[in-house]
């Protein structure tokens, strides 16, 4: 073999052996403490021999045809693999490192110059520009987001232009897919809003500190796993990743606090010794200046992200979650999804000289809303039979699938053997009353939404526009209550909006406070209570419950009311003076008082 042609098949060689690696763990589930660790660790050892062989004879093998965007898929599949290992681990490291390939990909333009009649590698372009978009967005580099926008819709019409027999219908799908969603995100429609990920220097309030520091339950529960899940028809999303779920997987994530990217060192061994490359230096030379991860910080909780599962392969996941939950550990399954087969229940409040009526949705029948208070009506006068854990449902499906589709409350009694912490975002929310005493081993504490939103016009309230109100009042509460009272807020809002955060902020310190003190907190509360992730979704949890309890008047309004299980203290009830006057505050702030009554203050 002459000399030359050494090195071109050595690499072709590489590229081999790394694709079929790749192929095995591409496909991988992304759930599980010990999915795909080995594969993982033996494709990404093949893909980093393969990038420094083409460094170390980049002149050979561009002499002998090497393309720049044969580059640039490489740097790509290592993306890939940062970014499938962060989605089984929630580890910001390989997020972190998912952006930085893809960014060099696109500050080097390796896809950039090929031939414009070569259709196999313009899919390849789209592609790239897709995955970058997902891995931005979760890291909110909304202008970076933007600049790749602007290049996806560049290259589809480009591509339309050239290859006019080809159709590109999915990929305009994906173009409208981001921009509906940038319209709606408020990290792009508000830069100055604070981050959904939890930040110490926002979250973490001085005055219940020490409470918190100093509280001890005589059980405590580490949060380590969860389970998203959002299931609408025509909600809004991109790629598979869903609004709701969005915000969801961003409030169970740090926000890091450091000023530049930080890595952990570690020397790579062998003889079965895993390995870790979580280091871009030698790789990819980029000095990354961001906000990005920050060592000093616990490790997030592992998320399993799941889109429009079946029913089957939903158990299935809490199944394998639930059976590898360490000792003394607790897992949080959110849920969100149609009571009923594209169905979605809206209603909204008017005002009118200050007088106050309500409206109530025509998407839902007057007596479907009686089958859904008379199906746990057994449980609240304490009786249970059978029955009540298979009344209502949620629905995941597509239209007409018939019952395989529909998940009842008696499905997740099962789980109800390791700690689980619970929330349901549904109309048919209340159903899951029934769990609360009906537990195989733990107790477990349920936050149930509304089975109607409320808001001030009826714009706001289709989920397949704005997403779920509830899961924004647990991830944005200032957002969630502005979009419910029609507050239009702007970037030039800051300081009206940075006054309103003030308020939440001391109203939710003293909330704390309540709550470590209170000799009344049930333990289901008190054994997560050292939590940050779940004490700020109980806290806001409580503001939500407040605002739309002074929104509405007490005799019928259960519909529109969240509930807990078990209850929270009496001295954090929407009716409590410590509770009522944060809502009260924020209403004057915004001049909206009159959408509230706060009669009994």
């Amino acid at each position: 073999m002459a000399e030359e042609d050494v090195v071109p098949k050595t690499f072709r060689a590489l590229v081999e052996s790394a694709d079929r690696k790749f192929a095995r763990v591409r496909d991988l589930p992304s759930y599980g403490r010990a999915q795909g660790q080995h594969y993982f660790q033996k494709v990404f050892k093949a893909y980093m021999r393969l990038w420094k062989y083409q460094q170390e004879h980049r002149p050979e093998l561009v002499k002998a045809g090497l393309n720049r965007w044969e580059i640039g898929e490489i740097a790509g599949r290592i993306g890939q693999l940062y970014f499938g290992q962060y989605m089984r681990t929630s580890e910001a490291r390989f997020l972190v490192e998912a952006y930085i390939f893809y960014e060099a990909i696109l500050k080097r333009r390796y896809f950039e110059g090929c031939g414009v009649k070569d259709l196999r590698v313009r899919f390849k372009e789209l592609r790239f520009y897709a995955r970058f978009l997902l891995v931005s967005l979760i890291l909110n580099r909304t202008e970076i987001v933007k600049v790749v926008v602007e290049k996806l819709r560049a290259l589809i019409y480009d591509c339309k232009a050239n290859f006019r027999e080809t159709n590109f219908k999915e990929w305009k799908l994906v173009e409208q897919e981001i921009l509906r969603f940038i319209n709606i995100d408020t990290t792009f429609t508000i830069p100055s809003s604070r981050p959904f990920r939890y930040c110490a220097m926002l979250n973490c309030h001085p005055n219940s500190v020490p409470y918190v520091a100093r509280f001890h339950a005589k059980k405590v529960l580490k949060f380590r796993d969860a389970i998203l899940m959002s299931y609408h028809r025509n909600e809004v999303k991109f790629a598979e990743l869903t609004l709701d779920v969005y915000r969801m997987l961003q409030c169970l994530e740090w926000e890091p606090s450091g000023s530049f990217y930080q890595k952990h060192p570690a020397e790579p061994k062998e003889n079965g010794v895993a390995v870790d490359y979580s280091g871009a230096s030698g790789l990819i030379d980029m000095n990354l200046a961001a906000d990005m991860t920050d060592p000093a910080l616990p490790p997030n909780p592992r998320k399993a992200i799941l889109y429009r599962p079946s029913l089957t392969h939903l158990i299935a996941v809490m199944a394998t979650i639930c059976e590898e939950l360490p000792p003394e550990s607790i897992m949080l399954v959110y849920l969100s999804a149609s009571g009923k087969p594209g169905q979605i229940n809206t209603s909204h409040v008017e005002t009118s000289g200050g007088s106050r009526r309500t409206r109530k949705s025509m998407l839902t029948s007057h007596s479907s809303l009686e089958q859904n208070c008379s199906a746990t009506e057994s449980h609240i006068n304490g009786v249970k039979g059978p029955s009540d854990y298979y009344n209502d449902y949620l629905w995941l499906g597509p239209k007409g699938n018939g019952g395989s589709s529909n998940l009842y409350p008696g499905d997740i009694i099962p789980f109800t053997r390791r700690p689980l912490f619970l929330i349901i975002d549904s109309d048919s929310s209340h159903a899951f009353k029934v769990l609360h005493g009906a537990e195989r081993g733990e107790k477990a504490a349920l936050l149930l939404s509304p089975l109607r939103p409320t808001f001030k016009g009826p714009s706001s309230a289709d989920i397949t526009q704005n997403g779920s109100q509830f899961t924004l009042f647990l991830t944005a509460p200032l957002l969630a209550f502005c979009q419910m009272v029609g507050f239009s807020l702007t970037d030039s809002d800051t300081e009206v909006l940075n006054s309103a955060e003030s308020i939440l902020s001391t109203a939710f310190s003293k909330w704390e406070v309540i709550l470590c003190k209170s000799p009344s907190l049930d333990l289901v509360w008190a054994q997560v209570l050292s939590d940050p992730f779940l004490r700020r979704l109980i806290v806001r949890f409580i503001f939500c419950r407040a605002v739309l309890s002074a929104i509405w008047p007490p005799e019928g309004s259960d519909q529109y009311l969240p509930l807990c299980l078990p209850q929270l203290p009496n001295s954090l009830s929407p009716k409590s003076d410590v509770v009522q006057s944060c809502v009260s505050q924020l209403a004057d702030h915004l001049k909206v008082s009159n959408y509230f009554h706060f009669g009994d203050s």
